[in-house]
């Protein structure tokens, strides 16, 4: 079991959204298009294949929102549009938007050294003089995951705070010289939580909530502690051979409480403000917000900016992110030059990926009509 976890955090565990579009050839108008996505999830969650709230909005107009199962087995307790779902990695665009914003103040700059704001209780300094902000924002930095066996044979109530997790870095070494490769790195975005700590003098949960949520008014997102009695919140869960219900939660698998590289929660309502406030420069200036999710070839990651994936043609670009684990699947598409945004999240694992395949088949059948 662990193995598998392991595997799922390597591999799942707030990866990087990238989604093979395979329209049909039949062309469809918007209306169609959102009754044919209404009749597969219905289908799905009949079948129970699909737990989770979706939205579909052409910039500010939602076209279609829609919630099916349950946010708690246990009370039989149903998802309704305003409940919370974990968002996996997701909360990567969120730190990298408070970096950026630092830099926009003019308090941080891109090719600053993460020695420079992360002493050695963090990192020994051989490797993070090496280290720029850029590096990390794109997963250019060389640094792993600190989900790794210590964390998983840890009690996650271990972990709150980012000094928290100090000792999962503990003999941390580079997979490759920063700015030379690209590899996943939730390590990476865990520093950059560092950085916004020692630059702001906040804690990174008050600095994201002023600097992201509420220019954005996401009343709703949040890092809560699952310990606490947080209402409206869905509760993750897998398939299981082991026990009668067929069902196991992941209450004692994921983080208690997420931060910089992931793990908090919103609603799909919360998330297409969240793209609305980011596309009409609210949380940055236009310049600043274009590098936010331009690709980064010259840092070996075409399909990866900072804090954002990117893909699709010139004039068909879409950005956002996903993020998932065991109990967890959620993906945010923003389609820069169409207006569409997409937000799925489910608290069932991995759910999230046939939906988010589905809603882009669909809006490139859209597109031809």
């Amino acid at each position: 079991m662990k193995r598998r976890i392991l595997l799922i955090l390597s591999w799942c565990f707030f990866s990087i959204a990238s989604y093979a579009e395979s329209p049909e050839s039949t062309a469809l108008t918007i209306k169609e298009a959102t009754k044919a996505l209404d009749n597969y999830l219905n289908d799905l969650a009949k079948k129970d294949k699909f737990s989770g709230n979706v939205l579909l909005a052409n910039n500010d107009k939602v076209l279609y929102q829609a919630s099916f199962g349950m946010a708690s087995k246990r009370f039989n307790a149903a998802n309704n549009l305003q409940t919370k779902f974990n968002l996996g990695s997701m909360n990567k665009m969120f730190t990298a938007i408070g970096i950026m914003k630092l830099i926009e103040q003019g308090k941080l700059g891109l090719d600053d050294k993460l020695a420079d704001y992360a002493d050695e209780s963090w990192l020994a300094k051989d490797i993070s003089k090496k280290i720029e902000i850029q590096h990390l924002l794109s997963h250019a930095s060389g640094l792993g995951s600190y989900f790794n066996r210590t964390f998983m044979n840890s009690s996650k109530n271990l972990y709150r705070s980012l000094d928290d997790y100090k000792p999962l870095l503990k003999g941390e070494s580079l997979l490759f010289e920063p700015g030379t490769d690209n590899r996943y790195s939730n390590t990476g975005m865990l520093m950059l939580g560092v950085v916004i700590e020692k630059v702001s003098g906040q804690s990174y949960f008050d600095y994201i909530r002023e600097h992201v949520y509420k220019p954005a008014a996401m009343l709703d997102s949040g890092s809560y502690e699952m310990d606490q009695p947080v209402a409206n919140l869905a509760i993750g869960y897998e398939p299981s051979d082991k026990n009668e219900t067929g069902w196991t939660n992941n209450l004692f698998l994921h983080v208690v409480k997420g931060g910089p590289a992931g793990g908090g929660f919103s609603t799909v309502g919360d998330l297409h403000r969240f793209a609305l406030a980011l596309t009409n420069y609210k949380f940055l200036n236009k310049k600043l917000t274009h590098t936010l999710y331009a690709p980064k070839p010259e840092l070996h990651s075409p399909d990866y900016s900072y804090g954002f994936s990117v893909r699709g043609a010139k004039d068909n670009r879409i950005v956002g992110h996903r993020g998932g684990f065991l109990g967890i699947g959620a993906n945010l598409d923003i389609y820069l030059d169409r207006g569409y945004v997409s937000a799925v999240v489910s608290n069932y694992g991995r759910s999230s990926e046939p939906v988010v395949r589905k809603i882009n088949e669909l809006l490139a059948r859209v597109d031809s009509h």
